[in-house]
Formats: structure tokens, sequence, C-alpha cells
């Protein structure tokens, strides 16, 4: 089996340290070995978002393709009760996205961001 190196980013704005703590018990399950970064208290990016964000880092290593992370990391963000409609409403309850997957950079836009070029020097 292959072992693919990962970086996740997750973030919410309600609730906020509740949802990355029960995010990071799920993904510890899903992923032994995953490591943290320094959770990060971040200002919202686009409009209508409610502000603070909390967002951290994790690296992993996993035998799932990118796909089926994609689809766990979904099935993560449901449990915590996340809807369609909340986006609108500016509520992020958490998301979660692969950044990295084995070196390829799978959101550009977000490895860009001045937060998690910062909580990459912390893992």
């Amino acid at each position: 089996m292959n072992e693919h190196h990962c970086l996740l980013c997750m973030g919410s704005n309600t609730d906020r340290f509740a949802h990355l703590s029960d995010a990071r018990k799920a993904l510890c399950e899903a992923f032994p070995g995953i490591c943290f970064g320094s959770p990060m208290e971040t200002e919202a990016i686009g409009s209508g978002f409610r502000s603070p964000f909390s967002n951290q880092l994790a690296k992993f290593s996993t035998s799932l393709t990118a796909d089926s992370i994609h689809n766990l990391f979904k099935e993560l963000e449901r449990r915590s009760g996340r809807i369609p409609e909340d986006k609108a409403a500016g509520i992020v309850k958490l998301d979660i996205d692969l950044l990295m997957y084995d070196g390829t950079v799978l959101k550009p836009e977000d490895m860009s961001r001045e937060y998690i070029r910062c909580g990459l020097m912390g893992l």
C-alpha cells in the first residue's frame, strides 16, 4: 500500500473551539499519527462571513485516495451540523480542506494565504 502525504486546513467561525476539538478527535481516529499545528485566529476572507475564524493545519499520511479523503472531510462537516444554507448566512460550523496530496497543491489560492504560510512553519 502506498502512503500519501497530505496537508489539511480546517476552520470554524461558530462554536469554533468545540467544532475544531470534535474534528481533531475524528481526524485522529481516521489518521493515526496526524500532526496538528497550533490553532490560529484569523479574520474572515470574503464578504458575509462572521469573524473571527479559528483555523488549524494538520499533516498526515494515509493510503486513501484524495477523493476518499475529500468524502471523509465532507462527512465530518455534515456531522458537525454544516448545511448549505449556513454559508449564505455567514456561518461556518466546520470546513476541512485538503490543501496538498503527495506534494500536489490542490488549493493554490489557500496556499498563498498568510495564515497558511505562517501555520506551515509550525508543523
